[in-house]
């Protein structure tokens, strides 16, 4: 029986992701159609992006499961009309891209490369960095992203310390965990590489208490989820130096409103959201093994813990 699998995401992406989708399928042995034209009730699963027309679930009745393209689900989670099995998207693309993004952030503000980059034309001005093994880096989130970039930045000789809301245990970092191990991850983050979920237990997580207890000087790299921040906190700790940079890839309103003072502000770093782009090429893969496993009655990959929101 050939297997209907629904494309529910923007109109310009069909191009991209066609070919991809629709060779990683039939190389993982399904005979299967693939398309954003079928009717609700002809669906067995539903490849899907959050921002899709697609918001009522309901006459999906044979479909088998939500496989999101996106890493983020706080955009369908609390859909109550979805009440599948809801996949994340988990790939080695797009793993290896936000590895490549904050490393190089990392590094960049480690290196104090701006120094150089933006400085005054005829002044010789040398000075050495502290090398990485006297540098403390924090990865706030130890998900799958987390713990990949906690891992990576261990292997540059960084003092790495993870934290995430339950126990954890990550070879090569130092696992903290609950509101004991946030004050001292805190404490620790002369660095801090923000990759929690958007859940209400992590909102605000950097608010004006917790930007007080890190180091004066300290940077943050956020490429996780915008409202992680506290921006009105945010704003005064960076005038006052207190943080020395933010360099932020995502924001409560996407795109930055062209007023907002991030853009302006001598000490921030705005990114147009590029940390971890899904790649069609790598991403059919994911979705073409879970269609697989639920045609062989196997669990799915990375399923959504409702309960927690991720």
């Amino acid at each position: 029986m050939t297997v209907n699998v629904f494309f529910a995401a923007k109109a310009e992406r069909w191009p991209h992701y066609e070919m991809p989708l629709k060779d990683a399928i039939k190389s993982a042995g399904i005979d299967a159609d693939v398309s954003p034209d079928f009717a609700p009730d002809q669906v067995d699963y539903i490849v899907y992006a959050p921002n899709s027309d697609v918001q009522d679930f309901t006459p999906f009745t044979r479909a088998k499961a939500v496989l999101n393209l996106w890493a983020g689900v706080e955009g369908i989670v609390g859909n109550k009309t979805l009440t599948l099995p809801l996949a994340r998207m988990v790939d080695s693309g797009l793993t290896q891209g936000m590895i490549e993004w904050v490393c190089g952030h990392v590094m960049r503000h480690h290196l104090g490369m701006d120094t150089h980059i933006k400085g005054d034309a005829g002044v010789w001005a040398p000075s050495a960095p502290p090398l990485s093994w006297d540098r403390n880096v924090v990865v706030f989130g130890l998900g799958e992203l987390g713990t990949a970039c906690a891992q990576a930045l261990a292997q540059f000789g960084f003092n790495v310390s993870g934290w995430s809301r339950s126990a954890k245990s990550v070879q090569g970092v130092d696992c903290l965990h609950g509101p004991d191990g946030l004050n001292d991850a805190l404490a620790r983050a002369e660095i801090a590489v923000l990759l929690l979920p958007d859940t209400p237990a992590t909102t605000n997580t950097l608010n004006a208490k917790t930007l007080a207890q890190m180091p004066a000087g300290a940077v943050i790299i956020n490429p996780g989820r915008g409202p992680l921040i506290d921006d009105d906190a945010l704003l005064p700790a960076l005038d006052t130096g207190h943080i020395s940079h933010a360099t932020l890839d995502t924001f409560r309103v996407e795109p930055l409103p062209k007023d907002h003072p991030y853009w302006a502000h001598p000490s921030v770093t705005v990114t147009p959201h590029i940390a971890a782009e899904t790649r069609p090429k790598y991403s059919s893969l994911t979705i073409a093994e879970n269609i697989r496993r639920g045609e062989a009655g196997e669990p799915f990959l990375h399923l959504v813990d409702r309960s927690l929101g991720y």
